[in-house]
Order: structure tokens, then C-alpha cells, then sequence
């Protein structure tokens, strides 16, 4: 359904940027999940891991996802992201246990390497994953359905409230299931917090770049998606 000032995005069309947006959010979720926990970093006294420097970029994809092309199709790219970091876990977890070649001596290095940058435990892996599922449809769900409040009006109102909240549960979720027990819970509080309003912060600093990209995308690609008849059943993939 159109709304005023507004170009519905037809769900026949085959878009020319939207598989681009994709794979943009994919690798960006693969690379924070899988490369950023390899190094822990401190600032000011907090203790964060160096992929929630790049993991909120995936939050602007999904708002620009969900902005240009509706909730719809922003549905199907968390579900490929998420399927993708569930065959990453599968992959790291093979090459791992798989029989190590003692003729090659080089091993000896790659082992341990490979099982510390890549054998999260099983807790922080889960806290991954389901934080991230939670997370992300939260805030597409949030970004489309306030879209319809605002009539389109004043997106950095979208983009940052529904990373508020996308980034909040996400937070909630990851950090209790992966370290609670094994940090003070003052500290996983105080981390916790921290990490919410850096993510928050990032989406804050990039909003004049979102506002450029969204613009561009709906101009070229002649689609300003308004959820009006929605399925907002995370589990269907219709568009």
C-alpha cells in the first residue's frame, strides 16, 4: 500500500541493489562474529571486543534494508545472515576437530591458533546467535512499523530508535548467556551498558551516510517501502 510521498516497493521486481545490500550485511556480520572476538580491547576502563566496532554497521544495513525495501525482504536477509553464522559455527567447529597432518610442522602453530581465534565456547557462540536474531528483527520490526507512525517523516527518528531498541535486546540477550557466571555481574552490567550506547553511538555518527544511501537507493531503484498489510511473522518468507 502507498502511502503520501511515497513509492511502494513492488515485490515482483528484481532490485539492482538489494543483492548487493545483502552481502554487504553478510560479510559484516560474519567479520564482527568471527574476526572481532579474537582481540579484547579496553577503553576508559571497559572491556569490549573489537568487532562491536564494526558489528552496528550491520544495524545500518538492516535500517536501510527495511527502510527502502520493507520489512518483507529485510526478513529474508537476516535469515541468510543467520543461517550464514550457524554453517560459520559448523565449518570452525570441523576444521577444528578434523585429525591434524603431523608431517606438516607448521601445525603445531596452526592448531592452537585456529582453535583459540575460532572455538568460542558454546555459550558465546549460542549468546551470538540468538542475540542476533532477536536483535535484528526487533529493529526491523521497529524501523517499519514507526515509518508508518512518521508517514515517512524524519527518519533518524527510525533509524536510531530502532537500533535503541534492536541493539538493547541484543545486548541483553549475548552478555547474560555468554558470561554470566564467569565475569562479576557488576562488570557485566557495566559492560553491558557500555557496549549499548558505543553501538547506539555509531549509528548516531553515521546518520548523515544513512540519509545519502537511503535517498540514493530509493531514487535508483524506485522503491519507498510502507508496511501497511505486513506479515511480521518472523518465520514466514513471503514477501
Amino acid at each position: 500500500m502507498n502511502e503520501p510521498g511515497g513509492v511502494i516497493a513492488d515485490k515482483r521486481r528484481n532490485y539492482r541493489y538489494y543483492d548487493l545490500l545483502m552481502g554487504g550485511f553478510i560479510t559484516v556480520l560474519l567479520c564482527s562474529n568471527l574476526i572481532g572476538p579474537a582481540k579484547s580491547c579496553m577503553v576508559f576502563g571497559i572491556k569490549f571486543g573489537a568487532g562491536n566496532i564494526f558489528f552496528p554497521i550491520s544495524y545500518i544495513f538492516g535500517d536501510v534494508l527495511a527502510e527502502v525495501y520493507g520489512y518483507a525482504r529485510s526478513r529474508k536477509v537476516i535469515w541468510a545472515g543467520f543461517f550464514g553464522l550457524i554453517f560459520a559455527t559448523v565449518m570452525a567447529q570441523v576444521i577444528i576437530h578434523l585429525p591434524v597432518n603431523a608431517d606438516e610442522p607448521l601445525n603445531k602453530i596452526y592448531q592452537p591458533a585456529v582453535e583459540l581465534m575460532f572455538g568460542g565456547t558454546w555459550r558465546i557462540v549460542a549468546g551470538s546467535i540468538c542475540a542476533f536474531w532477536v536483535g535484528d528483527f526487533a529493529n526491523s520490526y521497529v524501523l517499519t512499523k514507526m515509518k508508518v507512525l512518521t508517514k515517512g517523516n524524519h527518519l533518524w527518528t527510525r533509524t536510531i530508535g530502532s537500533t535503541i531498541i534492536g541493539q538493547a535486546l541484543d545486548s541483553l540477550i549475548f552478555y547474560p548467556l555468554a558470561f554470566y557466571g564467569v565475569w562479576q555481574t557488576s562488570e557485566l552490567v557495566k559492560i553491558l551498558v557500555f557496549n549499548w550506547l558505543f553501538k547506539i553511538s555509531i549509528e548516531v555518527i553515521f546518520t548523515p551516510m544513512t540519509y545519502l544511501v537511503v535517498n540514493f537507493l530509493k531514487k535508483a531503484e524506485g522503491a519507498d517501502h510502507y508496511d501497511i498489510d505486513t506479515n511480521f511473522s518472523p518465520f514466514s518468507l513471503r514477501d
